[in-house]
């Protein structure tokens, strides 16, 4: 099946739709009129003649005349362009205030934003004509006491709907690793959140231009809006009421032209809709940590996009830092591979070095700690796997390590190195800084679950990869693109030097997830950290994309860190595998013995629960019984002590720590009540 065009290609196809033939049609017709008109008829409109004074419809006067002689027929011609550039100034300033009270939060931060989201809230539950009438008498009658008035009443709408929009945008990775990469606010809004929420600002500021003309002509009419000698369609409606027994076209043909111009508004705005109603399939559902990520240069202090989560992760000051009360091994300050200026696997021989880290959550309640002393290391070459149960702290150790956290969530640990740096080093000097971020830019690789949330979903592809390969490869924009299509070709996507120039929506999830992989590939990676990367993949897809991760470590000795809820998959891609729950390591095995040489009884009913060939039928699939720790409210003792069938009066009052690679006070031990673990 082809892919569907993006909205700007689909936009003129929506265009010449009836609704869209219509609309535009309209809309044309009346900015000619409003252009030409005044040029054309501006002074038969204006000539008086007292001969013909209050005459009805004829052959010469269409609509008749007006008090004055004039002709209502060419007057309201010529009103069409008072008309118009009024509701359009107001829909500007609607427009303009609309957006920053509905940025207000991503620019002002959070507290002033609730303060300016809280004022939006009770605006919006004003009807807006009251607010125009309130507005029209603050600012006084005229066009700019109109125009303000209309446009600070339409703007508590569209600032409640910029703020449904840029909240959705801005708690989206992409824009979480922009902020984490340094970007300033404005930046962040201008480069990741407008273009992604464009197309509905765009629907409801042009059906809002239509509500504007006719709030316009509403004002007019009740003698608030234009006054003589100026007039407009409101005006003329209101000089064509007293006689519009008499005389019903007086007042029938300008208001007729507010009922077209209206319509055209609407018209066009519908089938803009129809262009920009582009749902997740098409990309705007999607986030990233991978791409849209931005950076600050060191030079002039300028700032640059680049791909942020695969190719390169930095944090934001103080969202990871050592815990002042804990020795670090290492020599403080170090820069990337530490004072003793070690090699690519440090002193510890691993490319990863993990000892006691704590994740630390503010909460109103207290801090939360979902991850609790971890401690772990992944070899050159070794694939690790990490499985447990839903918030047992897997996908945060991973981002810890990946300094992918933001403040205020904090990240300590007695030891953290990747290749021998010291990711928890605070005072660096700039040189030192700038080293640590190129090697986590191009030696650290992320693979997140949702393919679709892979990438920024208004840019191509290729840009997204080679953005990445520009900033910590410093190669050109030619180069950069060529390396993209590469790596594309890389992780097999078919065509790639046409596939770079596409947008995520164009490919299919497997062909996502290949390509979140082959942007951690732009450059040399000594670990894939992958979390739950083939979830939403049917099981064909998963194994290529698996597949391809073995391809990748067995090419260049590449660590994996595979995070996943299938035990069955990390047994069959890992060497070795951390069972988390409750954010401790309760058990370290190698991958070989987690169907039988298991210890802990989490691991085992972790695998037990998982159907298999040889499962019975005809009876219930086994279930671990009880309910997963809250971070929030950890028990006493054992974390699993209420879950677990060998639990003691021991178990519920000391918690055991890691030893022998199992966290147990009964490791092996087994209980009648346990169901035993088959090997299909």
């Amino acid at each position: 099946m082809p892919a569907r065009p993006s909205a700007p290609r689909r936009l003129p196809a929506v265009l010449r739709t009836p609704v869209g033939l219509a609309g535009t049609g309209l809309l044309t017709l009346l900015l000619t009129v409003a252009v030409l008109a005044p040029v054309l008829w501006g002074d038969a409109a204006e000539a008086i003649d007292t001969a013909a004074m209050l005459q009805g419809s004829s052959a010469d006067h269409w609509a008749g005349t007006d008090n004055l002689g004039r002709d209502l027929m060419l007057r309201t011609l010529v009103a069409t362009r008072l008309s118009l550039v009024l509701a359009l100034a107001a829909t500007a300033l609607a427009v303009a205030v609309g957006l920053l009270l509905g940025t207000a939060s991503l620019l002002l931060g959070a507290r002033a934003g609730r303060l300016v989201t809280a004022g939006v809230n009770i605006a919006v539950a004003f009807p807006g004509l009251l607010l125009a009438l309130f507005f029209a008498v603050v600012f006084g009658v005229g066009q700019v006491g109109s125009v303000l008035a209309i446009g600070l009443a339409g703007a508590p709408a569209f600032a409640r709907l910029c703020q449904t929009l840029v909240a959705g945008v801005a708690s989206r990775d992409y824009v979480a690793a922009a902020r984490l990469a340094g970007v300033g606010r404005l930046r962040i809004l201008l480069r990741h959140v407008l273009p992604n929420v464009g197309g509905p600002l765009v629907v409801n500021a042009t059906i809002g231009a239509g509500g504007a003309l006719l709030s316009f002509a509403g004002l007019s009419f009740l003698g608030l809006g234009v006054q003589a000698p100026a007039y407009d369609w409101g005006r003329l409606m209101q000089d064509g009421l007293n006689r519009i027994y008499l005389d019903p076209l007086a007042a029938l043909v300008p208001g007729l032209a507010v009922v077209v111009a209206g319509l055209a508004f609407n018209l066009t705005g519908e089938a803009v809709a129809r262009g920009f109603s582009i749902d997740t399939a098409d990309g705007l559902g999607g986030v990233s940590l991978l791409a849209g990520g931005a950076v600050r240069t060191r030079r002039g202090r300028a700032r640059r996009d680049r791909a942020a989560g695969a190719a390169a992760s930095r944090t934001a000051p103080g969202a990871v830092a050592p815990d002042p009360t804990v020795a670090d091994d290492g020599a403080s300050g170090a820069g990337p591979g530490g004072a003793s200026g070690a090699g690519p696997d440090g002193a510890s021989g691993a490319v990863l070095d993990v000892a006691d880290l704590v994740v630390t959550v503010p909460t109103p309640g207290g801090p939360v700690r979902p991850v609790r002393g971890v401690t772990f290391r992944v070899g050159r070459g070794e694939a690790v796997g990490v499985v447990g149960e839903s918030g047992s702290g897997k996908t945060l150790t991973a981002l810890a390590v990946a300094r992918l956290l933001e403040a205020p969530t904090t990240v300590t640990a007695r030891t953290l190195r990747f290749q021998g740096a010291d990711l928890l080093a605070t005072d660096l000097t700039a040189a030192q800084r700038t080293l640590l971020d190129t090697l986590l830019g191009t030696e650290l690789a992320m693979v997140f679950q949702d393919p679709m949330s892979s990438f920024n979903p208004v840019r191509r592809m290729g840009t997204q990869l080679a953005e990445g390969a520009r900033h910590h490869l410093r190669l050109g924009r030619r180069a950069a693109r060529e390396r993209a299509v590469d790596r594309l070709r890389a992780v097999r996507i078919p065509d790639p030097d046409r596939r770079a120039g596409q947008y995520p929506h164009e490919f299919s999830g497997g062909m996502r997830q290949r390509a979140m992989i082959g942007l951690g590939l732009m450059g040399s990676p000594a670990l894939i950290v992958a979390d739950e990367p083939t979830t939403a993949l049917d099981v064909t897809v998963q194994r290529q994309v698996l597949d391809l991760l073995a391809e990748v470590r067995a090419q260049d000795a590449v660590a994996l860190l595979l995070i996943s809820h299938d035990v069955s998959v990390v047994a069959d891609v890992c060497d070795r595998v951390l069972v988390m729950y409750a954010g401790r390591v309760v058990e370290d095995l190698p991958a070989a013995h987690l169907a039988t040489g298991a210890r802990h009884p989490y691991t085992r009913a972790l695998v037990s629960a998982v159907p298999h060939l040889a499962t019975d039928l005809d009876r219930p699939l086994t279930v671990i019984p009880g309910r997963p720790v809250d971070p929030a409210d950890v028990p006493a003792g054992c974390p699993f002590a209420p879950r677990c069938p060998l639990a003691d009066a021991r178990c519920r009052t000391e918690d055991p720590e890691l030893v022998d690679g199992v966290a147990c006070w009964h490791p092996g031990e087994r209980r009648p009540a346990e169901p035993a673990v088959v090997v299909a």
